[in-house]
């Protein structure tokens, strides 16, 4: 058959690198991302980027650890390229602390990460409502740059990208081969997928150079981290709640939150308030399914849901959907030669 046709639905930092990967694992495929929403509008465009783990109940901690690894590496080594600017990644240090020790003192990734090691008193000090924390550089990710970059790529390698609002995915049988999910939030009104349910979160932008380290609590409400031109002050975690409204309220909890743990961020300059919706579910939904209708079939690749730890996954996962694209192309390839018998 000639070059299948694939259509990727969802133009936020999922869909953006599993288009990328597909090209990478499926040369012979010609690409198209379909989207309403482009960066800066996108969900991924108000995350903060650092690449700290988030836990899904459902999925099995070496496939999540696989899935970190991966992006790490990945990211590490344009980190380490004459891109890493144009990119927006860079490493930053710092530390994540606990008012109270955990249960868990060693993360499952904590040698993916470079330098992991517990905090000393010495370092606790600076804290002083907290009892435990963990040291370790990680890498940031500066997402507005990240996406642009991105998508600079996949034009590169010849990826259409188009505006369009898909309603439906069966709407695209006609015109592809294959169809991949990568729809975010908009998956609970596309597929109808009642475990997707949006965790809200809003974060400032604060004009503060001084601030090199980054500062983050165990649970993942309040944290500080620098870009490279701007500070991320979060955050919140609000499950089931659709407003993309800041609410100052909030602004000044996260601001207060945020220098409680680093006063000098007082003399800081607010910039911008970013509200993101997290698709959120127990687990990254990342599969295979084969939609038909009248003896019509359309394969279909699903991978979305990855909540707040989109970013620290990102590439792993992305580079596991490319594989079921290609395990798609055997089976049509498959068909298409026993049609021909």
């Amino acid at each position: 058959m000639a070059g299948p046709k694939v259509a990727v639905v969802g133009a936020g930092l999922i869909g953006l690198s599993t288009a990328l990967c597909i090209t990478e694992t499926c040369p012979s495929c010609s690409v198209t991302v379909l989207s309403d929403q482009f960066s800066p509008n996108t969900t991924s465009d108000v995350a903060a980027g650092i690449l700290i783990p988030h836990t899904y109940p459902d999925t099995p901690i070496h496939v999540q650890k696989q899935w970190f690894r991966e992006t790490f590496s990945h990211l590490f080594a344009i980190s380490n390229s004459a891109e890493a600017s144009e990119a927006g990644i860079h490493l930053v240090s710092g530390w994540q602390i606990f008012k109270n020790t955990p249960k868990e003192q060693l993360p499952f990734w904590l040698d993916v990460v470079l330098g992991f090691r517990p905090m000393s008193e010495a370092e606790l000090q600076k804290f002083p409502q907290h009892r435990f924390g963990q040291a370790f550089t990680t890498l940031k990710c500066d997402c507005p740059p990240y996406m642009l970059w991105l998508e600079k790529r996949l034009k590169a390698s010849g990826v259409q990208i188009c505006p369009r609002k898909v309603a439906d995915l069966w709407e695209l049988h006609s015109e592809y081969n294959i169809v991949v999910n990568c729809a975010g939030i908009g998956a609970h009104q596309l597929v109808g997928d009642k475990k997707l349910f949006p965790v809200r979160g809003q974060v400032l932008k604060v004009q503060a150079p001084w601030v090199k380290n980054f500062i983050r609590e165990g649970d993942g409400l309040t944290y500080i981290y620098p870009g490279i031109d701007s500070v991320t002050l979060g955050g919140t975690r609000e499950k089931d709640n659709w407003s993309l409204s800041p609410d100052p309220g909030t602004t000044q909890d996260i601001f207060d939150r945020c220098c409680s743990l680093e006063p000098s961020l007082r003399g800081a300059q607010v910039v911008k308030v970013k509200v993101g919706l997290r698709p959120s579910r127990q687990s990254v939904r990342l599969q295979r399914e084969v939609l038909s209708q009248g003896g019509v079939k359309l394969p279909v690749v699903h991978n979305y849901g990855h909540g707040s730890g989109g970013f620290s996954v990102h590439w792993g996962t992305a580079k596991d959907a490319a594989y079921l694209v290609r395990e798609c192309i055997a089976a049509l390839q498959g068909s298409s030669s026993r049609a021909k018998l």
